[in-house]
């Protein structure tokens, strides 16, 4: 198969979810890789592993001499290479590809694709953003089908030449990058021509499977059945990948269960838009039958001010919650945009409920456990480094 023998390839972000998958698998396909990140990431392990040294320091040095630059969106503007789209786009090339894109559910319906052609013998190279502990990592370079996560808020998956396209859903979520969701759902229906009639799975024309699944909730049984169809049209038979399927036991951060303490299930999530936070409420519903606390955790500045009030009316199906700030990633503070607009969404859809308000991780976490009752659950969420908080909650509940 066509490879990257001969390239001499610098990573400018290196740690990241996806440049960090895309040095792991251009190093197994024959180039000389590098890179450089602003800070340690879990990410680096997996990159360090692969043999790939990489410079931590906090301003981008200049690149190595003769190498071609592959720089992460994060720095785009800051240092001359090309765009993380342009290199995706060539790897997606060099073999038969399924490209899962779409507002939700995409990093989990790529893992259990991932996974289930690992089980049947394929032995695919994959890229997902998140962890798949049953793939051990986000990236592999293998001899079988490319499963390639495409995220839509930076265009990526729109230059993506797919064999097979998955399109989850279509929701506005990035609202610096799209004016509504119809431009966004006018830009999935042109790449679904780009890939081909009759070459595409839409959640919108997909049934929820009827079997049991590892992981909770209707939102996986949807991710599960465009997996499958996704599947089947690679080729393979449906049963024998449902029989597979029903194996997965979810990636990092998607309803990730973190054992318990106190007597109370710690659980953590990604979900950062309304309707993620509605649907992982939903499934945490049946993990206990006990109190749900919801530590939440609002992503961006721009998303809080468009959507704020909605995260709160999801939160409110919480029994009880926590709002932190706002982690505001690549974005600068607005000045009177808070986690308080959150708050008092979930305030107005339900008058009264139990809401607490802390600027501090620590100070969330001992808010959450002072709400937390033994047989109940904790539920971390968000986009950012809410996940911190697990240990701070074991201490506060106890073992």
């Amino acid at each position: 198969m066509p490879g990257l023998d001969g390239r001499r390839l610098w990573f400018a972000g290196i740690g990241g979810a996806g440049l960090s998958g895309y040095a792991i698998v251009s190093r197994a396909w024959g180039a000389e890789v590098s890179g450089w990140d602003r800070k340690e990431t879990p990410y680096l392990a997996h990159v360090r592993a692969a043999g790939i040294p990489v410079e931590l320091s906090p301003e981008p040095p200049e690149p190595p001499a003769g190498v071609e630059a592959v720089v992460s969106t994060a720095y785009a503007g800051k240092v001359k290479g090309r765009v993380r789209a342009e290199f995706l786009a060539e790897l997606v090339a060099l073999r038969p590809s399924i490209v899962v894109g779409g507002a939700h559910g995409k990093t989990t319906t790529a893992a259990m694709i991932a996974y289930c052609l690992d089980r049947l013998g394929n032995d695919p190279s994959f890229l997902i953003g998140g962890e798949v502990p049953q793939l051990d990592g986000s990236a592999r370079a293998g001899e079988g089908w490319l499963v390639v996560e495409g995220d839509e808020s930076d265009g990526t998956v729109f230059r993506l030449p797919a064999e097979i396209g998955v399109v989850t859903n279509v929701d506005l979520d990035h609202h610096t990058e799209f004016s509504s969701t119809a431009e966004l759902e006018e830009r999935f229906e042109a790449w679904a021509v780009s890939v081909g009639a009759g070459r595409v799975v839409w959640g919108r024309d997909v049934e929820p499977v009827d079997f049991e699944l590892a992981v909770p909730g209707l939102h996986n049984r949807l991710n599960a059945a465009c997996a499958l169809a996704a599947l089947e049209l690679a080729g393979f038979d449906r049963d024998a990948a449902a029989e597979a399927l029903a194996g997965f036991r979810g990636a990092g951060r998607r309803l990730e269960a973190h054992g318990s303490a106190g007597g109370v299930l710690l659980v953590d999530d990604y979900a950062h838009h309304p309707a993620e936070l509605a649907a992982t409420i939903a499934a945490a519903r049946t993990l206990a039958d006990g109190r749900l606390v919801v530590l939440f955790q609002p992503h961006l500045y721009s998303r809080t001010i468009y959507v704020g009030r909605e995260l709160g009316a999801a939160l409110a199906a919480a029994d009880a919650a926590v709002v932190m700030d706002i982690y505001p990633a690549r974005e600068e503070p607005v000045p009177g945009v808070s986690g308080k607009i959150v708050v008092d969404g979930a305030l107005d859809t339900r008058p009264g409920m139990r809401v607490g308000w802390a600027r501090e991780l620590g100070d969330a976490a001992r808010l959450a456990a002072g709400l937390a009752q033994p047989g109940g659950v904790v539920l971390t969420v968000g986009a950012g480094d809410v996940d911190a908080a697990i240990p701070l909650l074991e201490e506060a509940l106890g073992t």
